[in-house]
């Protein structure tokens, strides 16, 4: 587990660095320093005098009088050449002057002494209302960095009775001890009552009712801050330690005198040296460069996380040039962040708090910085600071699952997931736990020939839908019931099975809005407010549930605003049901062709088919692996009540195996929209969702099935009935003819170019989904200024392409991709619900392949209905 800063004991021996001088002091009301069992009153180089053990032993009730000291020891600070020992239960009680919030700095070092061997010294350490330490062992804190262990704790309590107690007891046959105890006031404004959850994204409120543990505090791009140089005595550490990929960030450094504090945010915050420094992106000397700058740090994921970030732009010279991103644990923590309009200038102080909840943490916490895909800025990204804090968890403590009354930490929260879920609100439940064994056990308990089909995630669909979640939706139930829908494998909230009958008329079949290969999918009221689909799955489905707990692990990974999200779900009585948010304009396919619905304008088919490059692109970059959905299709892209379009049905995805460009794989998908080398190779890439999103450009263009047996066997397949028209260049006598007066040829000609770059022979030819969404944003900047120009009878000429080099310059070979890099156009911007899964028309799989291609290979398939 990381330490407060374990660096932090250099910072008593390091020079000083001068703050500005208009900085306002903060005199604390409650300022008890205690250096115990000194017997000399220690001074430290910031000014801060420590009272002995005289001076302070009416703080203290201690049933023995044990010291230790020593006359020299290798430590940076005179705080740890004394300790007082406690072989049973001692209290030190401060009178406080005021309520608020209180730093609280605990001092360990174990000294040499006859008492008891410190190194094996096992106690707690509580306050009236919280655990700070539980079973603290000096030894299992050593790191390779700690010298001489030498630990500090720091800690930030909301302190509101007059009387406060710090509480050692040492474990059976055990002690415990103490260098140095500070309870010092710090400023009420330092933690605001409101901060931003990272996931679902909407405000939390509440957070003077936690404690806090200092476990970073960073300067990026600069240098140590002490605590002599600091406006509340902190210490921040430079990045160096945690930065990954030096070579692809810059520093930068301007004068303290530079930085100006705009009306409630004062140095308090952060001093100007932390403001006066920051980490930009490096010159990766290509065009439109594209990468991450990221910063690595350990965490648990038995807590939630504080996250404030320090930004000041010190970079521009110009309003309006910066624009960029956040990201924390690949999720969007801050999108499209434009400084200078948020602070209205330049080099001005601003911070965002962000919570993150443990369930988004499985390997610690990562921060990454990017640019925005915004038109008029420039490619760059900025942090001055970061601090990271640990949040108490529902029983108030800081470590481990036990409160001070030895009240334990829900059982629902088990294993490393108990802890900060529940105390950030997102509680976890122990029923989802034990409810997602009892779904493994029974499903594998079913018949063999069950057990021999192959795919629980065809309905299992992702749980997280990025920056645009569930419960940010203005359709959903709301902030006030999000702790609801967080299960410690993130499944959301559990349903009873009563619940699902009530809310489907006992599954009556007027209720069905989608039937597949699964089973039915049912519209439902839940909550009295709340429209959801329930897909209930059928045991006599073709498609069975196998490799549970796999596919689990990798819908864990897919949060985007243009995949599909996961309310909740029920396992009663062998029952697999899931809850999904309805999609109340269905499949993209219905607006198409087939349903007499009002036709969509090429502008909404634009819409469509970048928001679903977006949800691909991610699924192929977004995790450290890459998936490949393998059923890419226009029945599986859903629009919700804004038309933004969702990736739906994984149940045929694969990860793409590490250190590989393909995996061997039987062949599976819908016929019409099957990569042709994959029908050869057996072997999949991410090329093939390519190919059969170059089918769905075609649809979305001609507004006809990708297969169609009843027309003449030329026009059977639609992927080569549109190329033999485009390389006529004559892909207009072929489109929907309800778009003949509204549509650019320009951007036609641009869409049928990415369209027959999708469709390439060989998936070396083929552009990544990235490309392929660059081309398609140009068709719509096209198209928009077609429009515009079309209604102030004006030249359409004032667009101009972004630069090819852009597309063609790759990022350096360590860049990182970011979580969802799809460029953003003002359409889909907004944020907007997410789709439940429509029902699995048209998969199929091939058992015998031949080498073949085009209306060959459909002639094996002729009496199959188009799909």
């Amino acid at each position: 587990m990381a330490l407060l800063l374990v660096l932090l004991f250099t910072l008593f021996a390091s020079p000083s660095l001068v703050l500005s001088a208009s900085t306002p002091p903060f005199t604390p009301q409650d300022n008890f320093l205690i250096d115990c069992g000194a017997t000399n009153k220690a001074t430290l180089p910031d000014g801060r005098a420590f009272k002995t053990e005289a001076e302070s032993g009416q703080l203290l009730k201690a049933e023995d009088d044990n010291k230790a000291s020593v006359d020299k020891a290798d430590v940076p600070s005179p705080l740890y050449l004394s300790a007082r020992i406690f072989k049973s239960d001692a209290t030190y009680s401060f009178h406080m002057a005021r309520p608020g919030w209180h730093w609280v700095r605990l001092h360990f070092y174990p000294v040499t002494n006859s008492v008891f061997d410190l190194q094996k010294a096992t106690f707690n350490v509580l306050t009236d209302k919280y655990t700070l330490l539980h079973n603290f062992n000096i030894n299992q804190n050593k790191n390779n960095n700690t010298k001489n262990q030498v630990f500090l704790k720091e800690y930030l309590l909301n302190i509101t009775n007059q009387q406060f107690s710090i509480k050692f007891s040492p474990m059976k046959n055990s002690a415990a001890f103490i260098n140095a105890i500070e309870v010092v006031s710090a400023p009420d404004n330092l933690i605001t009552d409101t901060a931003n959850n990272l996931q679902p994204t909407t405000q939390f409120q509440g957070m003077s009712k936690f404690g806090y543990e200092t476990m970073y505090r960073v300067n990026m791009g600069g240098p140590l801050i002490t605590s002599a140089n600091d406006t509340l005595g902190r210490s921040w550490l430079p990045d160096d330690a945690y930065i990954k990929s030096k070579n692809m960030a810059k520093e930068v450094l301007v004068g303290t005198s530079t930085v100006k504090y705009p009306d409630g945010v004062t140095p308090q915050i952060a001093p100007p040296t932390v403001y006066a420094t920051a980490v930009q992106m490096a010159d990766a000397v290509v065009s439109g460069q594209n990468f991450n700058i990221s910063w690595n740090f350990q965490a648990t994921n038995a807590f939630g996380y504080l996250i404030r970030l320090h930004f000041c732009d010190i970079v521009s010279k110009s309003l309006g040039n910066l624009y960029f991103n956040v990201y924390i644990n690949g999720n969007m923590a801050i999108s499209d962040l434009d400084l200078s309009h948020t602070v209205n200038g330049l080099a001005i102080p601003y911070y965002k708090d962000i919570v993150v909840n443990s369930s988004l943490i499985s390997d610690g916490l990562s921060v990454q910085i990017g640019p925005s895909r915004m038109d008029n800025s420039a490619p760059n990204a900025i942090l001055n600071g970061l601090e990271v804090m640990k949040i108490s968890n529902s029983v108030d403590s800081l470590d481990g699952e036990f409160g001070v009354d030895g009240k334990k930490e829900e059982s629902g929260s088990s294993g490393a997931r108990r802890g900060a879920v529940a105390a950030v609100g997102f509680g976890l439940m122990f029923g989802a736990f034990v409810g997602l064994g009892a779904m493994v056990y029974k499903w594998r308990k079913r018949p063999q020939d069950w057990q021999k089909r192959n795919s629980f995630s065809s309905w299992l669909l992702p749980v997280h839908a990025g920056d645009n979640s569930f419960m940010s939706s203005k359709n959903s139930m709301g902030s006030h019931k999000s702790n609801m829908y967080n299960s410690a494998l993130g499944l959301g909230r559990y349903f009873t099975f009563q619940e699902l009958q009530d809310a489907t008329n006992n599954f009556d079949s007027s209720k069905i809005i989608g039937v597949g290969g699964f089973g039915n999918v049912y519209i439902a009221v839940i909550d009295d407010e709340t429209t959801v689909a329930v897909k209930r799955g059928n045991p006599q489905s073709e498609q069975g549930i196998t490799e549970f707990q796999t596919e689990i692990q990798m819908l864990s990974k897919l949060r985007h605003r243009h995949l599909v999200s996961l309310i909740g779900y029920c396992d009663e009585n062998s029952e697999m049901i899931l809850v999904y948010e309805y999609m109340s304009n269905g499949p993209f396919r219905d607006h198409l062709y087939g349903k007499n619905l009002a036709p969509l304008t090429w502008k909404q088919r634009l819409d469509i088919c970048i928001g679903a490059a977006r949800g691909l692109h991610y699924l192929h970059t977004g995790t450290a692996q890459g998936i490949i959905h393998r059923d890419v299709k226009t029945t599986n892209i859903l629009l919700d009540d804004q038309f933004t379009a969702k990736v739906a049905d994984f149940g045929l995805s694969k990860d793409a195996t590490m250190g590989q460009n393909h995996v061997s794989t039987a062949v599976k998908g819908s016929f019409g929209y099957l990569d042709p080398e994959y029908f050869r190779r057996q072997q999949l890439t991410d090329k093939s969702d390519v190919y059969s999103f170059g089918v769905v450009l075609l649809e979305a263009l001609c507004a006809r099935p990708a297969i169609n047996p009843a027309l003449p066997r030329e026009q059977v397949n639609l992927a080569d009935w549109g190329m033999q028209w485009k390389r006529k260049d004559l892909l207009e006598k072929i489109m929907d003819p309800l778009l003949a007066d509204s549509i650019n040829p320009e951007s036609m000609k641009k869409f049928g170019e990415a369209a027959e770059k999708c469709l390439a022979e060989h998936g070396v030819d083929r552009p990544t989904m990235g490309d392929v969404l660059w081309n398609l944003e140009y068709a719509l900047q096209l198209q928009e200024a077609f429009t515009q120009g079309k209604a102030d009878d004006d030249s359409t000429n004032s667009v101009a392409p972004p630069s090819t080099e852009a597309v063609a310059s790759p990022a350096p070979t360590s860049a990182i991709v970011p979580p969802a890099t799809a460029p953003t156009t003002a359409s889909n911007s907004a944020n907007r619900p997410a789709p439940i899964p429509e029902g699995d028309e048209g998969s199929a799989e091939a058992h015998t392949i031949n080498d073949q291609s085009g209306t060959d290979i459909f002639a094996q398939f002729s009496n199959l209905n188009g799909r």
